[in-house]
């Protein structure tokens, strides 16, 4: 697993303290993993294969293809499951949190925010009725 945990790290052009922070781990714990010195935990391996987007036997066996094609609803559902994972200090959970008692009149002010400055190009109006 080792060798396999290195290939992903380079080919996602990380150091080891990068990846780690991505993973949740310090860098001299991803050199530990590479090395073999450290088998990483069953958390470890989920964040992996979550934020790598790699399949779960690839990188316990070597078996299959590496990367595994998700779609934007598993993509939304793990980083939902991962934000809720993190602890109320987390700047990402805040902010769901906040988004999550706008009111629908909110909403659309906020979607035409986004549109005026180019993030969201061709969107449906969707705001309430009698807005806008």
């Amino acid at each position: 697993m080792e060798q396999r945990i290195k290939t992903i790290r380079k080919s996602n052009n990380l150091t080891q303290t990068e990846f780690g922070k991505r993973i949740g781990v310090k860098g001299n714990t991803v050199t530990n993993y590479e090395t073999g010195l450290r088998i990483p935990s069953e958390a470890v391996i989920l964040a992996i294969c979550r934020e790598f987007d790699v399949s779960e036997r690839w990188l316990r066996t070597g078996e299959g293809v590496m990367l595994v094609e998700r779609s934007a609803d598993e993509k939304l559902a793990a980083f939902l499951g991962d934000v809720l994972s993190r602890g109320p200090e987390d700047f990402r959970r805040r902010c769901l949190e906040t988004l999550s008692r706008l009111k629908p009149e909110e909403w659309y002010v906020l979607e035409h925010m986004i549109e005026k400055t180019g993030s969201k190009k061709g969107s449906k109006k969707t705001g309430p009725k009698g807005a806008g």
